[in-house]
Protein backbone atom coordinates (compact mmCIF):
# COMPACT_ATOMS: atom_id res chain seq x y z
CA UNK A 1 0.00 0.00 0.00
CA UNK A 2 1.34 3.48 -0.92
CA UNK A 3 1.03 5.98 1.92
CA UNK A 4 2.21 8.97 -0.06
CA UNK A 5 1.77 9.98 -3.66
CA UNK A 6 3.18 13.05 -5.41
CA UNK A 7 0.40 15.11 -6.91
CA UNK A 8 2.69 16.54 -9.60
CA UNK A 9 6.24 16.08 -10.77
CA UNK A 10 8.23 18.92 -9.16
CA UNK A 11 11.68 17.51 -9.92
CA UNK A 12 12.52 17.25 -13.55
CA UNK A 13 15.30 14.76 -14.20
CA UNK A 14 17.65 15.67 -17.01
CA UNK A 15 19.30 13.18 -19.28
CA UNK A 16 22.98 12.44 -18.74
CA UNK A 17 25.20 14.79 -20.69
CA UNK A 18 27.48 12.98 -23.06
CA UNK A 19 31.21 13.58 -22.68
CA UNK A 20 33.20 13.26 -25.90
CA UNK A 21 35.34 10.12 -25.96
CA UNK A 22 38.98 10.70 -25.10
CA UNK A 23 38.43 14.19 -23.64
CA UNK A 24 39.40 13.10 -20.12
CA UNK A 25 41.97 10.51 -19.07
CA UNK A 26 42.57 8.82 -15.72
CA UNK A 27 46.18 8.74 -14.56
CA UNK A 28 47.51 5.21 -14.17
CA UNK A 29 49.71 6.35 -11.28
CA UNK A 30 47.65 8.50 -8.89
CA UNK A 31 44.15 8.23 -10.40
CA UNK A 32 43.95 11.96 -11.21
CA UNK A 33 41.47 12.84 -13.98
CA UNK A 34 43.35 14.85 -16.61
CA UNK A 35 42.01 16.84 -19.55
CA UNK A 36 43.38 15.70 -22.89
CA UNK A 37 44.74 19.13 -23.78
CA UNK A 38 46.55 19.44 -20.43
CA UNK A 39 48.01 15.96 -20.93
CA UNK A 40 49.34 16.87 -24.38
CA UNK A 41 50.86 20.10 -23.09
CA UNK A 42 52.64 18.08 -20.41
CA UNK A 43 54.04 15.64 -23.02
CA UNK A 44 51.63 12.91 -21.91
CA UNK A 45 52.89 12.83 -18.32
CA UNK A 46 50.92 13.47 -15.13
CA UNK A 47 51.68 16.87 -13.61
CA UNK A 48 50.80 15.52 -10.16
CA UNK A 49 52.78 12.24 -9.95
CA UNK A 50 54.90 12.25 -13.17
CA UNK A 51 53.30 9.03 -14.43
CA UNK A 52 54.36 8.51 -18.07
CA UNK A 53 51.55 7.54 -20.42
CA UNK A 54 52.33 5.37 -23.42
CA UNK A 55 52.47 7.38 -26.63
CA UNK A 56 52.64 6.43 -30.28
CA UNK A 57 55.71 6.71 -32.47
CA UNK A 58 54.41 9.87 -34.15
CA UNK A 59 53.99 11.69 -30.83
CA UNK A 60 57.38 10.57 -29.55
CA UNK A 61 59.21 11.64 -32.68
CA UNK A 62 57.48 15.02 -32.46
CA UNK A 63 58.70 15.61 -28.91
CA UNK A 64 62.22 14.31 -29.55
CA UNK A 65 63.09 15.83 -32.94
CA UNK A 66 63.21 19.38 -34.24
CA UNK A 67 59.98 20.52 -35.90
CA UNK A 68 59.69 19.36 -39.50
CA UNK A 69 63.07 17.62 -39.51
CA UNK A 70 61.86 13.99 -39.65
CA UNK A 71 62.11 12.20 -42.99
CA UNK A 72 60.75 8.65 -42.89
CA UNK A 73 62.55 5.69 -44.45
CA UNK A 74 61.13 2.36 -45.70
CA UNK A 75 57.58 3.54 -45.06
CA UNK A 76 55.96 0.91 -47.29
CA UNK A 77 57.87 -2.08 -45.92
CA UNK A 78 55.31 -4.42 -44.33
CA UNK A 79 55.05 -7.95 -42.97
CA UNK A 80 53.66 -10.95 -44.80
CA UNK A 81 52.46 -14.28 -43.41
CA UNK A 82 55.12 -16.82 -44.51
CA UNK A 83 54.00 -19.45 -41.96
CA UNK A 84 50.25 -19.14 -42.59
CA UNK A 85 49.88 -18.62 -38.83
CA UNK A 86 46.44 -18.84 -37.19
CA UNK A 87 45.53 -18.33 -33.53
CA UNK A 88 42.19 -16.68 -32.71
CA UNK A 89 42.35 -15.30 -36.25
CA UNK A 90 44.61 -15.44 -39.28
CA UNK A 91 47.84 -13.49 -38.90
CA UNK A 92 47.29 -12.01 -42.37
CA UNK A 93 43.89 -10.68 -41.25
CA UNK A 94 45.37 -9.35 -38.00
CA UNK A 95 48.02 -7.46 -39.99
CA UNK A 96 45.42 -5.88 -42.29
CA UNK A 97 43.22 -4.82 -39.36
CA UNK A 98 46.13 -3.35 -37.41
CA UNK A 99 47.46 -1.46 -40.43
CA UNK A 100 44.02 0.05 -41.01
CA UNK A 101 43.53 0.93 -37.33
CA UNK A 102 46.97 2.47 -36.69
CA UNK A 103 47.93 3.82 -40.10
CA UNK A 104 51.29 2.04 -39.68
CA UNK A 105 52.79 -0.71 -41.81
CA UNK A 106 54.57 -2.29 -38.83
CA UNK A 107 55.66 -1.70 -35.24
CA UNK A 108 58.53 0.74 -35.91
CA UNK A 109 59.07 4.02 -37.77
CA UNK A 110 62.58 4.76 -38.99
CA UNK A 111 64.11 7.79 -40.63
CA UNK A 112 66.42 10.75 -40.30
CA UNK A 113 65.97 13.96 -38.34
CA UNK A 114 67.65 16.56 -36.17
CA UNK A 115 67.88 17.20 -32.44
CA UNK A 116 68.84 20.82 -31.75
CA UNK A 117 70.15 20.93 -35.34
CA UNK A 118 72.32 17.83 -34.81
CA UNK A 119 71.56 15.21 -37.51
CA UNK A 120 70.54 11.75 -36.30
CA UNK A 121 69.14 8.47 -37.60
CA UNK A 122 66.16 7.41 -35.51
CA UNK A 123 63.95 4.35 -35.04
CA UNK A 124 60.86 4.62 -32.85
CA UNK A 125 58.70 1.62 -31.93
CA UNK A 126 54.92 1.79 -31.60
CA UNK A 127 53.15 -0.40 -29.00
CA UNK A 128 49.82 0.07 -30.77
CA UNK A 129 50.96 -2.26 -33.58
CA UNK A 130 50.49 -5.78 -32.18
CA UNK A 131 52.05 -4.79 -28.86
CA UNK A 132 55.15 -3.36 -30.50
CA UNK A 133 56.22 -6.92 -31.23
CA UNK A 134 59.43 -7.51 -33.17
CA UNK A 135 58.85 -9.38 -36.40
CA UNK A 136 60.90 -9.66 -39.58
CA UNK A 137 60.03 -6.16 -40.79
CA UNK A 138 60.94 -4.54 -37.47
CA UNK A 139 64.32 -6.28 -37.57
CA UNK A 140 64.88 -5.31 -41.21
CA UNK A 141 63.95 -1.66 -40.66
CA UNK A 142 66.21 -1.45 -37.61
CA UNK A 143 69.05 -3.03 -39.62
CA UNK A 144 68.54 -0.56 -42.47
CA UNK A 145 68.54 2.34 -39.99
CA UNK A 146 71.86 1.09 -38.61
CA UNK A 147 73.24 0.90 -42.17
CA UNK A 148 72.10 4.48 -42.74
CA UNK A 149 73.87 5.61 -39.55
CA UNK A 150 77.08 3.88 -40.65
CA UNK A 151 76.88 5.40 -44.13
CA UNK A 152 76.19 8.97 -42.96
CA UNK A 153 78.14 8.63 -39.70
CA UNK A 154 75.22 10.26 -37.90
CA UNK A 155 74.38 9.01 -34.37
CA UNK A 156 71.67 6.36 -34.04
CA UNK A 157 68.77 6.66 -31.60
CA UNK A 158 66.30 3.82 -31.01
CA UNK A 159 63.18 4.36 -28.88
CA UNK A 160 61.89 0.98 -27.70
CA UNK A 161 58.36 0.03 -26.65
CA UNK A 162 57.64 -3.65 -27.10
CA UNK A 163 56.16 -6.83 -25.69
CA UNK A 164 58.98 -8.81 -27.31
CA UNK A 165 59.30 -11.16 -30.29
CA UNK A 166 56.25 -11.66 -32.54
CA UNK A 167 54.99 -15.18 -31.95
CA UNK A 168 53.15 -15.27 -35.30
CA UNK A 169 56.53 -15.32 -37.05
CA UNK A 170 58.17 -17.87 -34.72
CA UNK A 171 61.88 -18.46 -35.50
CA UNK A 172 61.85 -15.74 -38.16
CA UNK A 173 61.17 -13.26 -35.37
CA UNK A 174 63.88 -14.68 -33.11
CA UNK A 175 66.42 -14.32 -35.93
CA UNK A 176 66.03 -10.54 -35.61
CA UNK A 177 67.78 -10.61 -32.21
CA UNK A 178 71.01 -11.86 -33.79
CA UNK A 179 70.58 -9.73 -36.90
CA UNK A 180 70.17 -6.40 -35.11
CA UNK A 181 72.84 -7.22 -32.50
CA UNK A 182 75.37 -8.05 -35.24
CA UNK A 183 74.58 -4.80 -37.04
CA UNK A 184 75.08 -2.80 -33.85
CA UNK A 185 78.46 -4.47 -33.37
CA UNK A 186 79.42 -3.16 -36.83
CA UNK A 187 78.15 0.29 -35.86
CA UNK A 188 80.30 0.21 -32.73
CA UNK A 189 83.35 -0.87 -34.74
CA UNK A 190 82.71 2.07 -37.06
CA UNK A 191 82.77 4.43 -34.06
CA UNK A 192 79.25 5.78 -34.60
CA UNK A 193 77.37 6.57 -31.34
CA UNK A 194 74.15 4.76 -30.44
CA UNK A 195 71.70 5.96 -27.76
CA UNK A 196 68.97 3.58 -26.62
CA UNK A 197 65.80 5.00 -25.04
CA UNK A 198 63.52 2.51 -23.26
CA UNK A 199 59.88 3.33 -22.60
CA UNK A 200 57.12 1.33 -20.92
CA UNK A 201 57.21 -1.56 -21.64
CA UNK A 202 60.49 -2.82 -23.13
CA UNK A 203 60.49 -6.58 -22.73
CA UNK A 204 61.34 -9.92 -24.33
CA UNK A 205 63.49 -10.15 -27.43
CA UNK A 206 63.82 -6.37 -27.81
CA UNK A 207 65.41 -6.12 -24.36
CA UNK A 208 67.57 -9.14 -25.22
CA UNK A 209 68.91 -7.41 -28.33
CA UNK A 210 69.17 -3.78 -29.43
CA UNK A 211 67.44 -2.08 -26.49
CA UNK A 212 70.26 -2.94 -24.04
CA UNK A 213 73.17 -2.43 -26.45
CA UNK A 214 73.40 1.37 -26.47
CA UNK A 215 76.56 3.32 -25.78
CA UNK A 216 74.18 5.09 -23.40
CA UNK A 217 71.06 3.32 -22.13
CA UNK A 218 68.29 5.66 -21.00
CA UNK A 219 64.83 4.84 -19.62
CA UNK A 220 61.74 6.84 -18.79
CA UNK A 221 60.62 6.85 -15.12
CA UNK A 222 58.64 3.78 -14.09
CA UNK A 223 59.20 1.92 -17.35
CA UNK A 224 58.89 -1.87 -17.18
CA UNK A 225 62.11 -3.33 -18.59
CA UNK A 226 63.06 -6.99 -18.62
CA UNK A 227 63.20 -10.25 -20.54
CA UNK A 228 60.56 -12.45 -18.92
CA UNK A 229 57.66 -10.92 -16.99
CA UNK A 230 57.66 -10.64 -13.18
CA UNK A 231 54.94 -13.29 -12.82
CA UNK A 232 56.92 -15.84 -14.84
CA UNK A 233 60.11 -15.13 -12.87
CA UNK A 234 58.30 -15.42 -9.55
CA UNK A 235 56.83 -18.79 -10.54
CA UNK A 236 60.24 -19.99 -11.76
CA UNK A 237 62.30 -19.09 -8.69
CA UNK A 238 59.47 -19.60 -6.20
CA UNK A 239 60.27 -16.42 -4.28
CA UNK A 240 58.72 -12.99 -3.84
CA UNK A 241 60.40 -10.33 -5.96
CA UNK A 242 61.90 -7.10 -4.56
CA UNK A 243 59.77 -3.97 -4.57
CA UNK A 244 60.02 -2.13 -7.88
CA UNK A 245 61.53 -5.17 -9.61
CA UNK A 246 62.14 -4.60 -13.36
CA UNK A 247 61.18 -0.94 -13.15
CA UNK A 248 63.58 1.67 -14.52
CA UNK A 249 64.69 2.96 -11.12
CA UNK A 250 65.47 -0.57 -9.89
CA UNK A 251 67.55 -1.31 -13.01
CA UNK A 252 69.43 1.99 -12.65
CA UNK A 253 70.33 1.06 -9.07
CA UNK A 254 71.61 -2.36 -10.24
CA UNK A 255 73.69 -0.88 -13.06
CA UNK A 256 71.64 -2.02 -16.06
CA UNK A 257 70.83 1.56 -17.06
CA UNK A 258 72.92 4.71 -17.30
CA UNK A 259 70.12 7.24 -16.77
CA UNK A 260 66.44 7.58 -15.94
CA UNK A 261 65.15 10.73 -17.62
CA UNK A 262 61.76 12.45 -17.45
CA UNK A 263 60.13 12.82 -20.84
CA UNK A 264 60.15 16.61 -20.52
CA UNK A 265 63.93 16.52 -20.24
CA UNK A 266 64.56 13.80 -22.82
CA UNK A 267 65.32 15.99 -25.84
CA UNK A 268 67.68 18.25 -23.87
CA UNK A 269 69.46 15.26 -22.32
CA UNK A 270 69.91 13.45 -25.65
CA UNK A 271 71.12 16.68 -27.26
CA UNK A 272 73.83 17.08 -24.59
CA UNK A 273 74.86 13.43 -24.98
CA UNK A 274 75.15 13.85 -28.76
CA UNK A 275 77.43 16.85 -28.27
CA UNK A 276 79.62 14.88 -25.85
CA UNK A 277 79.75 11.74 -27.99
CA UNK A 278 80.60 13.77 -31.09
CA UNK A 279 83.92 14.66 -29.48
Amino acid sequence: MAWFRRSKENIVSQGKKETPDGLWTKCGGCGEIIHRRQLEQNLFTCAKCSFHFRVGSREYLNLLLDDGSFSEMDKKLHSTDPLGFVDTKKYSDRLKETMKKTGLTDAVRTGTGKIDKQPVVVACMDFAFIGGSMGSVVGEKIARAINKAMKTRHPLIIVSSSGGARMMEAALSLMQLAKTSAKLAQLSDAGVPYISIMTDPTTGGVTASYAMLGDVNIAEPGALIGFAGPRVIKQTIGKDLPKGFQRAEFLLEKGFLDMVVHRKEMKETVSKLLSLLAH
